[in-house]
């Protein structure tokens, strides 16, 4: 039987304590963040007196800014993920800035959300990279930065 002198310790991401976390998921939807940037600067608008043209434009250009603003709050929501259930008060003491690293990550999550900034998608990707390079820290553990794109 467990007593309050003894209790058990658990921590996890969710309400249960599967204790599973990783940056990646955070990497994954900031890649689709900068894709989608990518291909909404690249695509052309035609003619505006081509209907059918200036129609598939359109489409086109509303579902890469859907996806884009999507993937943009599922980032935010991993990073946040994170930043409040994983990282501890110990973390803190070794990595002073992690609140300040945080914060700006998901300001840059608001940012792309709202324009078509490929440097934002960048500093976001470059923000998240320093956010993996610090949780790998954490656990004694080097693990590559590796881009799906």
């Amino acid at each position: 039987m467990v007593s309050s002198a003894n209790p058990i310790k658990a921590s996890a991401h969710c309400d249960g304590p599967c204790g599973v976390y990783d940056p990646a998921s955070s990497r994954i939807a900031a890649e689709a963040v900068q894709s989608m940037t990518n291909k909404m600067l690249a695509l052309e608008c035609p003619d505006s007196s081509n209907t059918p043209a200036m129609a598939g434009y359109l489409n086109t250009m509303s579902r890469y800014a859907s996806i884009k603003e999507e993937q943009a709050h599922l980032t935010k929501s991993e990073l946040l993920v994170l930043w409040t259930d994983y990282f501890k008060p110990e973390h803190l003491e070794s990595n002073p800035n992690l609140h300040d690293l945080f914060w700006r990550a998901t300001k840059l999550c608001s940012a792309c959300k709202v324009e078509v900034s490929p440097s934002h998608a960048q500093d976001l990707m470059d923000i998240i990279e320093e956010i993996h390079d610090v949780f790998w820290a954490t656990k004694g553990r080097e693990v590559p930065w590796i881009r799906a794109s």
